[in-house]
Parts: structure tokens; sequence; C-alpha cells
């Protein structure tokens, strides 16, 4: 059947233009080799809530640490997390990702009703991010007891503080399996190093964190698409001399990814149009779901259901028989 296009940006913008729902093959639970807990809370998110369909709809809220207060001047309503998990229930997400401050003080009124995904480790804005690295603010077995579907953790590849970053993260790998917990890896480039060879967004940064993230273990990775830039000809070769469509571009990300299911990040908040399109290209590329978080929440409640009421409908040509 041939691919529908979606609505075309304006020439400025980043983001690709969409083809719909192609034939793509995302891994299947038996080839995440997942143990039965992991297998059951995956599960839980991918059929039981949300979309649906093997899909991932994700509403992050752990910005207020990562960015603080400023993120939420756009609405103001949005800071109060109530807004968050009120928009994850009545827009049917799949999960709701956040710390462990704002799980232990909402969990009890939303456990079994809107899944989460607890975040272990971040860290503040405040210092640079030159020697990026994010501490533990809690444990896997805080998660367990939370009643948590998965938990979170942000890996800065090519930090200068990645090797600590990757010591701690084998011990969270670890406690994952041993409770049978998925594990969902930020991958994101961080570092002079990753500035010098092209930059945080480039091809090159982001299918190798991609790929670091299946190397170490992850069962989803969280990554941003890649962008075309003037830095990329400082890329390492052959990235370089590429010349890749939007949507190839992505599909070797995916491809990087390998046995790891992916998420795409949803970044600053977009226009409507630059959003549903992203998402179109996204899931057609081989996405397995978003995690967008000020692309809703900065919206006012309504235009913020609405705009969830349209990413459901795209994830449902994306829909696959439960495993």
């Amino acid at each position: 059947m041939p691919a529908e296009t979606a609505p075309k940006l304006s020439s400025s913008s980043s983001l690709p233009r969409a083809k719909v729902a192609p034939t793509v093959h995302r891994p299947t639970f038996e080839e995440l080799g997942l143990s039965p807990g992991k297998r059951a809370r995956l599960t839980r998110m991918m059929y039981e809530h949300g979309p649906g369909g093997g899909t991932l709809l994700i509403l992050p809220i752990d910005q207020g640490l990562e960015h603080g207060p400023a993120d939420f001047f756009a609405n103001p309503d949005s800071m109060d997390p109530e807004y968050e998990w009120r928009l994850a229930l009545e827009g049917n997400f799949s999960a709701i990702a956040l710390h462990v401050g704002l799980a232990r003080k909402f969990m009890t009124r939303y456990a079994g009703r809107v899944p989460l995904i607890l975040k272990i480790n971040g860290k503040t804005t405040v210092p640079s991010d030159a020697q990026a690295f994010s501490p533990l603010t809690a444990s896997v077995e805080d998660a367990v007891r939370l009643g948590a579907d998965a938990v979170g953790y942000t890996l800065y590849v090519g930090s200068p503080a990645q090797d600590r970053d990757i010591l701690q993260l084998s011990g969270v790998r670890q406690e994952c399996d041993r409770f049978g917990m998925p594990l969902i890896i930020w991958a994101y480039p961080r570092g002079e190093a990753i500035a010098k060879k092209g930059g945080k967004e480039s091809q090159y940064a982001i299918e190798y964190a991609a790929r670091v993230a299946q190397e170490v273990g992850a069962d989803i990775v969280k990554v941003n698409y890649p962008l075309v830039t003037e830095k990329d000809k400082d890329s390492p070769p052959p990235y370089n001399t590429m010349n890749l469509s939007h949507e190839e571009a992505f599909q070797r990300v995916v491809r990087c990814a390998g046995r790891t299911l992916v998420l795409v990040s949803g970044g600053e908040k977009m226009s409507d149009d630059e959003m549903l399109t992203k998402v179109r290209s996204s899931m057609a590329a081989g996405a397995t779901g978003i995690i967008f978080g000020r692309n809703l929440w900065q919206r006012h409640y309504d235009e913020a259901l609405k705009m969830t009421q349209k990413v459901h409908a795209i994830f449902r040509e994306h829909a696959q028989p439960s495993p």
C-alpha cells in the first residue's frame, strides 16, 4: 500500500515530512530476552494501558529536577504535578515518568490506574554539561516498593564522567535483572569530545548513544532525533560525508539500537503540525513510542487532551497483536 504524506512543514523546520505506517520490524518480547517479571511489566504498559498494540506513549515530568521551575512558566497550572498525573490518567498514557519524591507523594492515589516509570538518577542544569553525570536519587528497590513498571536511567555518552556513569549503571542493570524490572536508558551524548565531533544532535552521536544503550543492557532506549547541521563536517568518517533523508537517518538510529525498543524524545515545545509529523516519522521509522513532556503539559489542559487523542490515532496505525 503506498504511504501517505504527512502535512508539510515550513522550510525552516528541521523536522521531517513523515510517511505513514510502512512495514517495520520492532523487536519481539522473545528477541528482547525478557524475564517473566520484565515481560509482565512491559505487557501492562504496552498492551493494557495507553494506546496499546505494543506502543508506548509516556508522559515525563522529570524536568522539574533536570531543568528547574522555568519549564512551568509556559503553563503555570503544570507547576502542580497533579496536572500531569491527571493528564496521564485521562489522556490514557502508557506510563508517567518522574522522580521518587513525586512518586511517593502521588502514586498512592494513582496506583493501578497510571503505570509508573521511576527515574532513579538525575542532576540540575546549574553546572555546565562539560562533565555531565547524574547520581542516583533512588533505587530499583524503591521502584518495586512504589509499584513501578520500569525504571529510567540517564546515561551521558561521551562525557568525561562516563566511566563512573557506566559503572553506576551496571549496578542498576543488575538490580533490574534481579527484580524483573525493565530498564529504560535516557541515552544522551554530552561533553566536549562530543561537541568537537559533530555535536550532541548529530547522526554520529545519536547512533553511538543508541548502540551504547543496547551494549550496556537497556530494554528500551530514549533518544533524540538526529538533526542536520554545519557541525556534521566535524563528525568522524564516514558520518562527515553522509547525506541521509530524515527517514533514513532515524531508521539508522533504530538499527543501531538493535534488540532494544526505541522511544523518541520530544524536547522543546513545537507547533501542532511539527509535533504530529515527528510522531508519524518516528513510528514509521521503527520507534516503539514517544516520551513527550513539554510538548503536552505546556499546553492548556483541553489542548493537551486533544493533542493526545491525535497521537493515539497515529499509534493505532502501528498497533500489533498481543505477544
